[in-house]
C-alpha cells in the first residue's frame, strides 16, 4: 500500500480533495461529503488532518471501511510523527487525580458539578444542554418535588428488598441505566464503562464489557431511512446477545439544542453570508450524529418489528396518556414515559406529569401485560418511590450516568452514583414502610400539587 507523505496530506483540505488521516490510513472523503448525515462541514473542518480522535468520538473503528469503501483508501501515513492532530483529549488518569476524592460524592448532584468542571467546553455543552430555553429539562426534575409522600408507621422494615422484575429478568434495583449517546465524549471507555458498571462502541464491545455473562443489555434503536439497515443491525445486535429492542420515537428530528450548537469549535471568520442564510446549517454534536433517522415512522413500525425480531419490543418516547394506550393496544412488552430528557421538544411536558395522566385516566393499563418505565429528571431515591407509587415498574438514569463517569472516574463512578441511589432507595422505602417494592402503594404519595399541571380531559 502506497505511503501518504504529510505534505501531500495537508493539500488535501477542501471541497474538491478531502482527505483525512484515521489511525494510520488515509481516506479520501470527496464523494462522501454531501452524504454525511451531520454534514459535509464537519467532515471538511478536520479535512488535511489526522482526525483520529474526532472520529473516535461519533464512530467505531470498522465505520470507515463499510462506509467509503477499498477504492476510498489512499494510503498510510505515520500521524504521530509528522502530522498535526486535533486537540488531545484529557488523560483519565490525570484527570481523576485532580477530582474530588470519589468518596466525597455523597449524592447525585455532586457527579455534576465535577463534570462542569471536568469535562471539555464541547462535551459539557452537549451533555447537560436541553432544547430551545431549557425548561422542559429543569421540569422533568421539580416535577418531583410536586408530590409529596405520605409514609405508613408500624411496618416491619427490619430488611428492605428493592429487587423487582424487568421485561422478565430480576433487577436488584428498580432502576437501569438509560441509553445514553456519544459517551467517548466523557471518558475514552465511553458505553463499555456503563456496561462494566452497571453506542457508539461496537455491540460486541459493550457485551464483552459486562461484569456476568448473564448481565442483561438492551438496545435502543432508532430506525434508519433505510429500514433494511436497521433490520440487519436488529440481527446483529441479537447475535451479540441483546435482551430487548427499545424502539425511540420521541426525536423524529433533532431538537434546536443552542448550547450544543454554539459549542462548535471552529469559527470560519471568512462566512459568505449567503452561504449562511440558504444552506441549512448541522453544526452542534447532536445534529451531527442524527441524520440518519427515519421520520416518517407510524405505528405499523410495530408489526414490522416483530417481523424483524422474536425479542421483546420497547416504545420509548411516551408524552401522552393517548399514545400509553394506543401502545398497549399494540400489546408492546413496555413503554418509556419520555420526553427525550427535554432535549427535543421544549416545553413537552415531563415524564412524571404523563404517568399521572395514565394513572388518572387509564389505570387499567398498569400493571398488565405491559410494563412502563419512566426515564428524565430522577435524582433522589425518594423520586424513585413516587415513580413507582403512581405504577412505573423502573425508571432510567440518564444524564447522572455521563457526570458520574466524567472527571476520570469512570465505571467507579457510575457504580457510585448507583449506591448513592440504592442507599436513598432502601432508606426512604423504610420511611414509607414499604419492605420490597411491591409494598410501594398510590396511597403513598400526594400529587394535589402535580394534578393542577395535568390536562382537564382526554379521549381514549
Amino acid at each position: 500500500m502506497a505511503i501518504v507523505e504529510g505534505a501531500e496530506l495537508v493539500k488535501h483540505n477542501s471541497r474538491q480533495s478531502c482527505w483525512l488521516a484515521i489511525h494510520g490510513e488515509v481516506w479520501d472523503a470527496t464523494n462522501f461529503l454531501e452524504q454525511h448525515p451531520g454534514g459535509a462541514n464537519l467532515i471538511l473542518n478536520v479535512a488535511g488532518t489526522d482526525a483520529s480522535d474526532e472520529y473516535e468520538l461519533f464512530h467505531n473503528a470498522e465505520l470507515v471501511q463499510e462506509t467509503l469503501g477499498s477504492d476510498a483508501k489512499m494510503g498510510t501515513i505515520d500521524v504521530l510523527s509528522i502530522l498535526p492532530k486535533m486537540d488531545k483529549k484529557p488523560d483519565p488518569v490525570l484527570e481523576v487525580k485532580k477530582s474530588p476524592p470519589l468518596s466525597s460524592m455523597i449524592s447525585v448532584d455532586d457527579f455534576e458539578k465535577v463534570a462542569e468542571k471536568t469535562m471539555t467546553p464541547t462535551a459539557w455543552a452537549y451533555v447537560s444542554s436541553g432544547a430551545d430555553d431549557e425548561i422542559s429539562m429543569r421540569e422533568n426534575s421539580t416535577a418531583y418535588q410536586k408530590v409529596f409522600l405520605r409514609g405508613r408507621i408500624l411496618r416491619k422494615v427490619g430488611r428492605v428488598d428493592c429487587s423487582t422484575n424487568i421485561l422478565g429478568y430480576h433487577s436488584t434495583l428498580p432502576i437501569y441505566t438509560s441509553p445514553v449517546g456519544l459517551a467517548k465524549l466523557v471518558h475514552p471507555s465511553g458505553e463499555c464503562a456503563i456496561a462494566a458498571a452497571a453506542g457508539n462502541m461496537p455491540i460486541e464491545d459493550i457485551m464483552g464489557a459486562r461484569i456476568a455473562q448473564d448481565q442483561v443489555i438492551f438496545w435502543q434503536l432508532y430506525a434508519d431511512k433505510d429500514l433494511e439497515k436497521s433490520k440487519t443491525f436488529i440481527k446483529r445486535v441479537e447475535r451479540a446477545g441483546v435482551s430487548a429492542i427499545w424502539l425511540t420515537v420521541d426525536s423524529p428530528v433533532v431538537g434546536n439544542r443552542e448550547r450544543d450548537e454554539r459549542s462548535k469549535s471552529v469559527v470560519d471568520i471568512e462566512e459568505k453570508l449567503e452561504e449562511i442564510v440558504e444552506t441549512p446549517q448541522s453544526i452542534g454534536i447532536a445534529k451531527a450524529n442524527t441524520g440518519f433517522i427515519n421520520a416518517d415512522l407510524d405505528w405499523n413500525m410495530i408489526d414490522w418489528l416483530r417481523k424483524s425480531t422474536r425479542l421483546p419490543i420497547v416504545i420509548k418516547g411516551i408524552q401522552s396518556v393517548e399514545d400509553a394506550v394506543s401502545a398497549f393496544h399494540h400489546k408492546v412488552d413496555g413503554i418509556v414515559l419520555s420526553n427525550h430528557g427535554g432535549r427535543s421538544q421544549d416545553t413537552a411536558q415531563p415524564p412524571l406529569l404523563t404517568l399521572l395522566e395514565i394513572d388518572q385516566y387509564a389505570p387499567h393499563i398498569l400493571g398488565k401485560h405491559m410494563q412502563v418505565f419512566v426515564d428524565g429528571g430522577i435524582r433522589r431515591g425518594t423520586d424513585i418511590i413516587k415513580a413507582l407509587a403512581l405504577g412505573a415498574t423502573a425508571v432510567g438514569i440518564g444524564r447522572p450516568v455521563l457526570y458520574s463517569m466524567s472527571g476520570g472516574y469512570a465505571e467507579h463512578g457510575i457504580r457510585r452514583m448507583i449506591q448513592i441511589l440504592r442507599n436513598e432507595l432502601q432508606t426512604n422505602m423504610a420511611f414509607i414502610g414499604a419492605s420490597n417494592v411491591k409494598e410501594i402503594e398510590r396511597s403513598m404519595v400526594n400529587t394535589r400539587k402535580l394534578e393542577r399541571m395535568m390536562v382537564g380531559s382526554v379521549k381514549l
